[in-house]
């Protein structure tokens, strides 16, 4: 005799009990009930303007964030991402600056600086295998003193003003980087859990050893990851220029932390083989969100340090225990 599909989720379902419903699902929680509260303490807040001005915040970090979580899923970490966007964002304003008749050349330098970075990265992880915390750290020292390079160490001003048409064009209410951000999760999504590609990069992240003896080239799959990192860094740098119509050497510093940030507070574990797109999306939201509503109410940004902070222990310290929890 077969049970019928509702009978069988609704054993499933009672078989996990209240504790550990809440605890795989308690990042959504945290994350209504600030919506909530900031909700109840400003009626600024809850607005369509709002949500819009949260959602155009996130667009660069997510972009950074989405490469940060494959890097991570593979067991590695990249340090230079924020390093990254300000080179792209120097480079693409360098080259708009001189070519004012051809913007179409500032993307094509702003993902070719991050692409560059990005197989760097890779070949120095996987063919030399320096520990990825090391290598990225000099490729964050590195592409930190191009960013002043390229311009002599001062901002690049002047830039023409189709160079923010980049950053500020709206399509149906949503400016370009919000639907680049919305894009970028739902095709990473589709290429972990519907590719080739994305099973060989949890299989890395598992256990590379076993990935390897499995017949996984670990070594073209880390390239792979430290290569959309980089290049999604590239875009980010682009966009944060595009809409200042600015370069500066400074662009993006701390944006590593936050983009680490998300995806750990998203769920994905740091020993790797563990996370998902959708996990850094809500990190994500949870951290712009926070950062937006503290704005509102005017909370001083060492306090908004303070509390971020609390968060990513929070949530490395619950992902450690679930780990113990899941082997007993």
């Amino acid at each position: 005799m077969t049970v019928d599909q509702p009978t069988t989720l609704r054993r499933r379902f009672s078989e996990i009990s209240p504790k550990d419903l809440i605890i795989r699902n308690v990042m959504v929680i945290v994350l209504v009930l600030v919506i909530c509260y900031f909700t109840y303490r400003s009626a600024r807040f809850a607005t369509a303007d709002n949500v819009l001005t949260i959602l155009v915040a996130a667009a660069p970090f997510a972009l950074v964030a989405i490469g940060q979580t494959l890097v991570i899923l593979t067991g590695g970490i990249d340090l230079s991402v924020g390093s990254v966007i300000a080179a792209s964002a120097m480079s693409a304003a360098y080259v708009s600056v001189r070519n004012p008749d051809q913007l179409w050349l500032a993307p094509v330098a702003a993902i070719g600086i991050g692409l560059v970075c990005g197989l760097i990265n890779g070949l120095v992880v996987s063919a030399l295998k320096v520990p990825p915390f090391v290598a990225t750290l000099g490729m964050m020292t590195a592409a930190s003193g191009l960013a002043y390079v390229i311009g002599n160490g001062a901002p690049i001003n002047g830039l023409p003003s189709g160079y923010g048409a980049f950053a500020n064009t709206a399509f149906m209410g949503l400016t370009i980087p919000v639907i680049l951000m919305i894009l970028g999760f739902v095709i990473i999504w589709f290429v972990l859990k519907r590719t080739t590609f994305g099973l060989h990069v949890y299989a890395v992240g598992g256990n590379a050893n076993a990935a390897s003896l499995a017949g996984v080239r670990t070594g073209r799959t880390l390239i792979g990851v430290y290569l959309l990192s980089g290049a999604l860094a590239g875009v980010s740098g682009l966009m944060i220029s595009s809409r200042v119509i600015s370069g500066a050497p400074s662009l993006g510093q701390g944006y590593e932390l936050d983009a680490i940030a998300a995806v750990v507070i998203g769920g994905a574990s740091l020993f790797g083989g563990r996370g998902s797109v959708w996990g850094t999306l809500l990190g994500l939201l949870l951290i712009q969100t926070l950062n937006n509503g503290l704005d509102i109410l005017v909370v001083p940004a060492y306090w908004q340090s303070i509390i971020k902070g609390a968060l990513i222990v929070a949530a490395v310290a619950l992902d450690v225990w679930a780990s113990r929890r899941g082997r007993r």
